[in-house]
């Protein structure tokens, strides 16, 4: 009987552990979450598609590891790490860009992308930054390179 209990007890605690880590893990897929609406900064992949079919200007903010594993194609790095060197790098670019600036990080839950728009809006006039909803791993799924 008691190590029935126990049995309940530490499946009860383990199913706890792995709900909390479903909802609040940064690196959750995107499957175990609902999907809120997109904040008025956001676009998905296939708004890009259709609203900006000449191109946006994409900048990376994961990691530069990441980046050159594997980017989405004519993407420039902007990492919370390196920014002020990475910023000076494409100041230029981003100065001539007569489009959209679009920025994304790893995934949904990835705030990289938010801080490094906020960052680069204080520093540099934008018309139009936007950040990608569902980062490389939505630009993924949707069957791009």
């Amino acid at each position: 009987m008691r190590a029935g209990r126990e049995m309940i007890c530490i499946a009860a605690l383990a199913a706890a552990g792995a709900v909390g880590s479903a909802i609040w893990h940064p690196r959750a897929p995107s499957w175990y979450r609902v999907q809120a609406a997109p904040a008025r900064d956001e676009v998905d992949a296939a708004q890009v598609r259709l609203r900006w079919p000449g191109g946006v200007l994409w900048l990376d903010a994961r990691p530069r590891s990441a980046y050159e594993a594997a980017h989405i194609e004519g993407a420039l790095p902007l990492g919370e790490a390196n920014f002020d060197e990475d910023l000076l790098a494409i100041l230029d670019v981003l100065q001539k860009a007569e489009r959209p600036v679009i920025v994304y990080c790893d995934g949904l839950r990835c705030e990289t992308s938010r801080r490094i728009r906020e960052r680069l809006l204080q520093m540099v006039p934008i018309d139009e930054c936007y950040i990608l909803r569902g980062g490389y791993s939505a630009w993924q799924r949707q069957g791009r390179p």
